[in-house]
Order: structure tokens, then C-alpha cells, then sequence
């Protein structure tokens, strides 16, 4: 039996997930709650955020984030990965940084626009 704290909402569920027998998920407010819950033990995802550099002296960093969540454990080689991009400006808000992260079909993408 795990105990986790559901992050699906505000709530903060305390969740208890019984892995021997099917994942049963028990002490959740709503089925977010449950599907997190069987997630997170079969296989954890994270969206990440973070920021990246810009050839404007402006706007040094522009802050980015995956359009998606990635398997929990590719999230510091995702890092690494953005410490090599310098975004070329003018860039809108949305803009993909890196495409396709580990073929998942997420993209890193601004969250900010830069003039």
C-alpha cells in the first residue's frame, strides 16, 4: 500500500493505493484522485517548467514549459536539453523551443511573448 497526496487539484486527497491488488485507489474526493493515483505508480509524468536564454538584451530569459507531461524521469535530461537554446527574437507566446521531446509528441514551448 502507497499513501500520496493527490496534486490533480487544490484538495490535496490523501490518497492510499493498494499496488497488489489492481491499484485500488482509496481516500479520493473526486475520479481525478483515482486516475492519479494509479498513474503515478504505474508510470509518473510531470510537466516541467523552466526558462531559456534570448539573443535579446532586453529580455535575457524567456520562461518556457512542456505542452504536455513527460515521464518523470526524463525530466532533467529535458533540462539539459534547454541549456543549449539561445531563442532568436522576436518569438510569440507558444512558440516551440524544442519539438517532439523523447518522440512523446510534447513540445517545450514559450510561455511568454518576446519583441
Amino acid at each position: 500500500m502507497k499513501e500520496l497526496i493527490c496534486i490533480t487539484c487544490p484538495r490535496g486527497c490523501h490518497l492510499k493505493v493498494d499496488d497488489e491488488n489492481g491499484y485500488k485507489v482509496t481516500g479520493n474526493s473526486c475520479p481525478r484522485g483515482e486516475v492519479y493515483g494509479v498513474n503515478e505508480l504505474r508510470n509518473p509524468t510531470r510537466v516541467v517548467t523552466s526558462t531559456v536564454r534570448t539573443d535579446s538584451a532586453e529580455t535575457p530569459r524567456c520562461p518556457v514549459k512542456t505542452n504536455g507531461a513527460i515521464p518523470k524521469g526524463k525530466m532533467f535530461e529535458a533540462m539539459e536539453l534547454l541549456d543549449g537554446v539561445v531563442l532568436k527574437t522576436p518569438a510569440p507566446l507558444g512558440e516551440v523551443v524544442i519539438k517532439n521531446l523523447f518522440d512523446t509528441g510534447i513540445d517545450f514551448v514559450t510561455c511568454k511573448a518576446v519583441e
